[in-house]
């Protein structure tokens, strides 16, 4: 039971060349890249709302939010890898693109590194830490700071 309790279990997946990692208890699910719906005026990163068995999703593109820059300028998605993470955040719903999702991974609480002042283009502010392995590493998200709530007032469709 110490062993669990000392444990994050984290949903990861690749966004460009990045490995990154967000809490299993904030994944409602995953699914495949479907049709999304423009929403005018909303914020850049923000690139529509999606119908999911009749809950609408805001759906947010994380390579916009990062700044992380694409070789041809928009990332290319692929139906076979690429798809939707839906995050459950303060009781609300919220989809991320993903290029590909990777596998749910256990990591200890002290493998766990405070992240460097800026990685790739991200603010430090949106990173719980970083998880060192010998290929790569994972960067871990703090899901609650990526969507501030004033943020979500502005992106969450009125009911």
């Amino acid at each position: 039971m110490a062993a669990e309790e000392s444990q994050y279990q984290l949903v990861t997946f690749k966004l460009g060349d990045e490995l990154y990692g967000v809490d299993i208890m904030d994944v409602k699910e995953i699914v495949k890249i479907q049709k999304i719906r423009p929403i005018p005026n909303a914020p850049d990163y923000m690139i529509g709302i999606l119908n999911l068995r009749g809950d609408i999703i805001p759906i947010i593109d994380l390579h916009r939010r990062f700044n992380i820059n694409m070789d041809n300028g928009e990332p290319e998605f692929d139906e076979l890898e690429s798809g939707f993470v839906i995050l459950k955040i303060l009781d609300i719903q919220i989809g991320i693109i993903i290029d590909k999702v990777s596998r749910v991974v256990s990591v200890n609480f002290d493998e766990i590194q405070e992240p460097p002042q800026m990685m790739s283009g991200i603010g430090n502010e949106y990173i719980k830490g970083v998880v060192r392995n010998p290929d790569n590493y994972l960067i871990v998200l703090d899901t609650i700071k990526l969507f501030d709530p004033k943020e979500l007032q502005k992106i969450i469709p009125a009911k």
